[in-house]
């Protein structure tokens, strides 16, 4: 399972749904957090996810929309991404040949994996118009967000065929390890 590229590209070209003003509201209206793991250069991608997301219901961080991060990437960028991983309900990485070759993003995976159970975290595995598919082999041990019939995005666990829409899932019901 992967979502092509071109589907980013295209949900990115729409009108971005409204954003929820702070964690703490987003939290109080029951809206799903989650914390978006990316390569600054895929920005376009990075728009088209924000979009569908919000479609779900979702509220989206991404770091590069944060104006209190630091211009440049330090220790305290470290720090706020930590706490950011944290305080979100859930963890999605962007699984573009930038992202899998990125500095960061391993990083933030890795930080992901050793605070957040399994079940909240989420890969969103990339294909290119060549049928290419980006996402290294370890992310295939957490769960993947994909399309289905409907055209919604949905859950999939690892190697299952059977997703559950995004906006079917609730916070209570979030596995703990």
């Amino acid at each position: 399972m992967a979502i092509a590229l071109s589907a980013l590209r295209n949900a990115a070209r729409r009108p971005t749904p409204q954003v929820v003003a702070t964690l703490r509201e987003a939290r109080a209206q029951g809206i799903n957090t989650v914390f978006l793991c990316h390569s600054h250069n895929d920005e376009v991608l990075v728009r088209g996810v924000v979009t569908l997301l919000r479609d779900a219901g979702w509220d989206v961080y991404v770091d590069w929309l944060d104006t209190t991060m630091p211009q440049s990437p330090n220790l305290e960028t470290a720090r706020r991404i930590q706490e950011k991983i944290r305080e979100d309900r859930y963890f999605l990485f962007l699984a573009t040949p930038n992202s899998t070759s990125s500095r960061w993003c391993p990083w933030e995976i890795g930080y992901a994996d050793g605070v957040k159970p399994h079940s909240t975290i989420f890969i969103i595995t990339t294909r290119d118009d060549g049928g290419n598919h980006y996402g290294n082999e370890y992310l295939q041990i957490y769960n993947d967000i994909d399309f289905i019939d409907s055209g919604e995005l949905a859950v999939f666990g690892p190697a299952s065929n059977k997703g559950t829409p995004l906006a079917l899932l609730d916070q209570r019901r979030v596995e703990r390890r």
